[in-house]
């Protein structure tokens, strides 16, 4: 696969609309990113098919159900393929393509201790970055805690510092 030359290109994107979840059950889902979000979603059991949109995803035929959760500055679109249903990724954060989806926290600690205690399952528990653990030295105070949704999407609460605080 052949890559523009970021030399010659700048195409120049700069703010992301949503992202999108492939599930195996929307309906399970959509209970659990209710629970995780405490919101509803903005649309429920909407329904996508037709060859054109088919062909724009590089598939050979799509029928799909979703729904969407809108955080303050992204969407989360969850998707259940009907057609063709696809076979479940095996997704791990040192797998290349793998990807996670990361939510800012002003305290993991707390978080993740009301998380755990609605039955949250955490992949570890909380960890703050330490002095020559992380670049740049900023960031040193960052604290992270990994989970995974039912299908096994990799999700993040962070509480960053320095050099991973963005500014709004």
């Amino acid at each position: 696969m052949a890559f523009p030359n970021p030399s010659t290109v700048s195409i120049g994107l700069k703010k992301a609309a949503h992202v999108g979840i492939a599930v195996s059950d929307l309906d399970r889902s959509v209970a659990f990113y209710q629970a995780l979000l405490g919101a509803e979603p903005v649309v429920r059991d909407e329904r996508m098919h037709g060859a054109g949109f088919a062909q724009s995803q590089g598939l050979p035929t799509t029928k799909l159900r979703y729904a969407t959760f809108n955080l303050d500055n992204l969407g989360i679109d969850l998707i259940q393929f009907q057609e063709p249903v696809g076979d479940t990724a095996q997704v791990a954060a040192n797998r290349p393509g793998s990807m996670h989806l990361c939510f800012h926290v002003d305290d993991v600690r707390a978080v993740y201790g009301r998380m755990s205690e609605a039955g949250f399952e955490f992949l570890g528990q909380p960890y703050t970055f330490a002095s020559g653990e992380v670049e740049p030295p900023a960031a040193v105070g960052t604290s992270v805690a990994y989970f995974n949704d039912p299908d096994g999407t990799n999700l993040e609460i962070i509480a960053p510092k320095g050099g991973f605080a963005r500014s709004e």
